[in-house]
């Protein structure tokens, strides 16, 4: 489902092309299970440079809100983060579960690391997680749409902002899976 996500984003964003105060790069790691190889290794070897980047966005299993909770951690990770992200969601009746900290078992870790304000968005954990049973009917489609949509308010604040988010250390509580 995050994945999903990321391509509608992309279809979203594209024709603001070159209109946008700073560029959006949309990217899919692969090896997340397997200790992050994907992003680990996008951190280390960058397409673009690193101290370029404002934020990292993570959807990482979206697909599955509950009673229109969504948690959503590496809040404390940025400066103007939980501002942008309250008001990115004002509308869209969630209720929104917030982790100050950055690391989980997740993609967005790699770029904590290197001190990237980060976001990450997670419908929470489920019993068909990694299993056959884990189908395409048991995806929420309406709250994912509404997740992405929070998620591509929460972007285009971040890429309109006249000031980037300032990094800021968190030290961790309880991670959030993924």
């Amino acid at each position: 489902s995050g994945t999903a996500g990321v391509l509608e984003l992309a279809r979203a964003f594209a024709p603001l092309k070159g209109q946008l105060q700073r560029g959006i790069l949309f990217a899919s790691f692969a090896g997340e299970e397997l200790g992050l190889l994907g992003s680990a290794y996008w951190v280390q070897q960058p397409t673009l440079p690193l101290d370029k980047a404002v934020a990292m966005l993570n959807m990482d299993m979206i697909g599955r809100v509950k009673d229109d909770k969504v948690y959503i951690g590496g809040v404390g990770t940025g400066s103007t983060l939980k501002t942008i992200l309250e008001q990115a969601q004002a509308k869209s009746n969630f209720k929104m579960e917030y982790s100050p900290g950055g690391y989980s078992a997740s993609d967005h870790t790699s770029f904590v690391t290197k001190r990237i304000p980060v976001l990450f968005f997670f419908s929470g954990l489920h019993s068909d997680y990694h299993k056959p049973s884990d189908t395409w009917d048991k995806i929420n489609s309406d709250s994912a749409a509404r997740l992405v949509d929070v998620v591509g308010n929460t972007g285009l604040q971040l890429v309109s902002a006249v000031d980037r988010p300032t990094f800021v250390a968190v030290v961790e509580d309880k991670p959030l899976g993924g």
